[in-house]
């Protein structure tokens, strides 16, 4: 299935990879094509620098989807898409407490976990959480039947498992058991052999409470009283959440870019998707370096021109300059070199095992993309005509 079935036909994309490759960037484009193809499509990023609301025209993004009105692609000089582009920035906290209001069996349950200081902690701070929210947001944007496809701009993070095993990370830390377990009694966490961690960390635990003025221990007490009840429906929603990355009508594509080191983390991502069986669309390679002789006679005229470097200057219609003649010719020896090297590695991809394939490649573009009409031009090299 190449990139623009995809995007017709799917209803949910997660945009995986290591950061600095372009996915905010692209999980844009692609939402705006599917927007052109007729669907109502949502993107969700995680990104806090902004800037996916400054590609859409948008001063600020929120945790509730927001409609890129039609007149930002009138002041963009680009046509109106046939249907719709919604976007929104994830809340890490705030998509925790709206799960935590839906899950409390009562107002007040809800609220005491809420003002509960350790909660305030893991719903913010601990690690994975920011990747749990954001499939939990994905599941429900997904769920709630407003849109026709989610695409979702994944967190930046250099190993796949920080990302596939963020729900059953998080899960497990706030297993009731688990927890219990460094609040036992002494006699009984040594029976369980358990006695040298639940010493440690209960003088670790007061060390916090003298620096921070909290009662930690209370407040762990306190948050797995009142999480009574609810651990049995965040691990089913868990469960439903990787249950939708892997239907059928999921996909994932793996954007990188064609420098050794972030090809080395895409086949690592890449060989991380299948062991977990996820649904794998393909590459998305940005910031290639094109290959500027490779139309025909291209590579001729340019042999030629390279004999007398001045001959460049007077096509352009400039003034005759030797020195700046040299160095243009340089500049594009140096930049066909690396189109080379880009070549080399994109076909490692390629070749990398059956059924992995290249879906798009973008160029290295002179300026950022960072408005509505740049997201349109990434989209003529990912969707050509």
């Amino acid at each position: 299935m190449d990139l623009e079935n995809i995007v017709r036909e799917q209803n949910v994309i997660v945009c995986v990879g290591s950061g600095g490759v372009g996915k905010t960037t692209m999980s844009a484009a692609i939402a705006l094509k599917a927007a052109e193809c007729g669907r109502k499509v949502c993107v969700l990023t995680i990104d806090p620098a902004k800037r996916l609301a400054n590609a859409l025209g948008m001063k600020s993004l929120g945790n509730v989807a927001t409609r890129v009105e039609d007149a930002r692609f009138d002041a963009a000089g680009i046509g109106r898409p046939k249907g719709q582009l919604w976007a929104m920035m994830l809340d890490t906290k705030r998509t925790w407490d709206d799960l935590v209001s839906r899950f409390a069996q009562s107002e007040a349950q809800a609220r005491r976990i809420l003002n509960n200081h350790y909660y305030q902690q893991i719903s913010s701070a601990l690690a994975g959480s920011q990747e749990f929210m954001a499939m939990e947001k994905l599941y429900e944007l997904h769920e709630s039947g407003r849109f026709d496809l989610v695409v979702l701009d994944t967190p930046p993070t250099r190993h796949a498992l920080d990302f596939l095993d963020a729900p059953k990370k998080m899960m497990g830390f706030m297993d009731e058991g688990v927890l219990k377990l460094f609040l036992a009694p002494p006699t009984m966490a040594a029976k369980l052999g358990f006695g040298f961690l639940q010493s440690s960390t209960v003088w670790m635990l007061k060390a916090l409470q003298t620096i921070t003025g909290f009662n930690v221990l209370r407040d762990i007490s306190d948050f797995i009283n009142s999480f009574s009840g609810m651990h049995a429906g965040f691990r089913d929603r868990a469960g439903a959440v990787e249950a939708l990355l892997r239907a059928d009508g999921s996909t994932f594509l793996l954007v990188t870019s064609p420098n050794p080191t972030t090809i080395d983390e895409a086949k690592y991502f890449h060989r991380k998707l299948v062991e977990y069986r996820m649904p794998f669309g393909g590459f998305v390679v940005n910031r290639v370096h094109a290959d500027a002789l490779g139309e025909p006679g291209a590579k001729e005229a340019w042999l030629a021109l390279a004999t007398d470097p001045t001959q460049i200057l007077k096509r352009l219609h400039m003034p005759a300059d030797a020195d700046l003649a040299v160095r243009i010719a340089d500049n594009l020896t140096r930049v066909q070199t690396l189109a080379r090297l880009d070549a080399s590695r994109i076909e490692r991809l390629k070749a990398m095992r059956p059924g992995a394939h290249l879906t798009g490649s973008v160029p290295a573009f002179d300026l950022d993309v960072h408005d509505l009409s740049g997201l349109r031009n990434v989209n003529g090299h990912l969707f050509p005509a």
